[in-house]
């Protein structure tokens, strides 16, 4: 067939005007996977984004080494940084722990590890930790504690570890003077290890020893167990009190050895629902409610129990001490089940308590009432029974039953009869035999009426305002 000239020109334009489509559409789909990859898949080993932060270092999960925050553990070396470092690692995370591994001793300048945490922290002591080692070497602001916890809940403290509060140089009079006179340090020693507004408490197993001051105290607290720790500093040791309560409540305090140069147990204002048992106390000064009420204070103190223990070789047994012209009430004690060896005065209640050359006499004091004693038995060197109370405000409710006390062997003089007399003033109560000495039996004055409101009874009971009910 013959085709025009004119007709094989639109021919031509129409298979040219094709083509041209063609590579335009292949263009347009080769555009398209030029960025297509940005939604592609990477493989888990391709980077993306900005690099992120470097963790924590952790030998376990959850489980944070003070060596891997850059601890030496030579003794010498600072590892405060280190310790804290470790702290906030485990307190960011649930069930974090900070190890102090054993066979290395860490030097820790005064810390405050704070809460609260994400979960239940554990700090795992097996090593031991070392205070500074010169008095000088001491922050001024942070001489009130050596290891300080802070808003802190669901924490333990545990392990077979050691802290180390090197008290030495504070308790000796002449290097202590000596580096207060060239403004070294102020009129302050540090307690050991503090909790302070925590909650949910455990201290176990561990050993703390010679602490400048008290060696574990806690304040404004709510729910504490201390179990089978050791606490140990010289019987000369000013002021180194062993477990110290302030304003804190249900407590329990068991099996332990507590030995040092002050109070075993000491009990302050604000607690209550407290037990103590299978405690070894000696020497020292005994377990003591107080002193309380000191500058006309308002001390409240209820519900403390103190039972199957033993006490050797210390001031005082059992001990309630308060201030002349204090406000308050001191309710609900029971001491039981108590052996005493070697002690200056086994059962105590002084409320002319003074710890100058002389104070002055003031007409207020706080109350006392509801303390039993029961079953406390052994040797005494000095006097059985020392219950002097307050000239206007009686001691009410006053138990004393089964008590057995002996003056020890071989100290001379004791067998006079003076030594001999339990002394009793101005206290109400009832006894219950056995009672050796038998002055015991007709120590206390027995209440004008049982329960009721005698005058006597409505002055102790009219303190109670000052202490807010639970």
């Amino acid at each position: 067939m013959n085709i025009s000239p004119l007709l094989a020109i639109l021919l031509g334009f129409i298979i040219v005007a094709a083509a041209i489509s063609t590579i335009s559409v292949e263009g347009r789909k080769h555009h398209v996977k030029k960025i297509k990859p940005k939604h592609r898949r990477h493989s888990r080993n391709t980077p993306t984004g900005s690099p992120a932060p470097a963790p924590y270092p952790s030998t376990h999960e959850g489980v944070f080494d003070i060596l891997s925050f850059g601890a030496k553990g030579d003794g010498v070396s600072d590892d405060s940084k280190a310790f804290v470092g470790a702290w906030k690692a485990a307190c960011e995370v649930a069930g974090g722990k900070v190890e102090i591994p054993a066979g290395k001793e860490f030097m820790v300048k005064a810390v405050t590890l704070q809460g609260p945490c994400t979960g239940e922290t554990v700090l795992q002591i097996e090593g031991t930790l070392v205070a500074p080692a010169k008095i000088g070497s001491w922050s001024k602001s942070s001489l009130f504690q050596w290891l300080n916890f802070k808003w802190v809940r669901h924490v333990t403290i545990q392990g077979s570890g050691i802290l180390d509060g090197r008290g030495s140089n504070w308790w000796n009079l002449d290097t202590y003077q000596t580096q207060r006179s060239k403004k070294y340090i102020p009129p302050m020693k540090p307690t050991a290890l503090r909790f302070y507004a925590s909650g949910n408490v455990t201290v176990r197993d561990i050993s703390i020893v010679n602490s400048p001051l008290c060696h574990l105290k806690f304040d404004d607290s709510d729910g504490v167990k201390v179990n089978n720790i050791t606490i140990s500093s010289p019987k000369n040791s000013p002021n180194t009190d062993g477990i110290h309560l302030q304003n804190t409540r249900n407590v329990e305090i068991q099996h332990s050895n507590i030995a040092c140069g002050d109070d075993c147990i000491s009990i302050q204002t604000g607690s209550s629902n407290v037990h103590i048992h299978h405690i070894n106390c000696g020497p020292g000064h005994g377990i003591s409610i107080g002193s309380l009420g000191k500058d006309k204070s308002v001390a409240c103190v209820s519900d403390i129990i103190v039972e199957d223990s033993s006490i050797q070789n210390t001031l005082s047994g059992v001990r309630i001490k308060t201030w002349q012209g204090g406000f308050g009430v001191v309710k609900n004690l029971t001491f039981s089940n108590i052996q005493v060896k070697d002690v200056e005065k086994p059962i105590v209640i002084d409320q002319f308590y003074c710890d100058k050359s002389k104070c002055k006499n003031q007409t207020s004091a706080v109350s006392i009432s509801g303390v039993k004693y029961n079953n406390i038995v052994g040797t005494f060197t000095a006097q059985p029974v020392h219950i002097a109370c307050s000239n206007n405000v009686p001691c009410m409710d006053v138990d004393l039953m089964d008590i057995r006390l002996r003056p020890s062997g071989g100290i001379r003089g004791l067998q006079t009869h003076q030594q001999q007399q339990a002394l009793c003033w101005n206290s109400y109560g009832k006894t219950q035999g056995p009672l050796v000495p038998s002055s015991i039996g007709y120590c206390l004055k027995k209440s004008t009426s049982s329960g009721g409101y005698s005058p006597k009874r409505l002055i102790a009971s009219s303190h109670e305002k000052y202490c807010p009910q639970p």
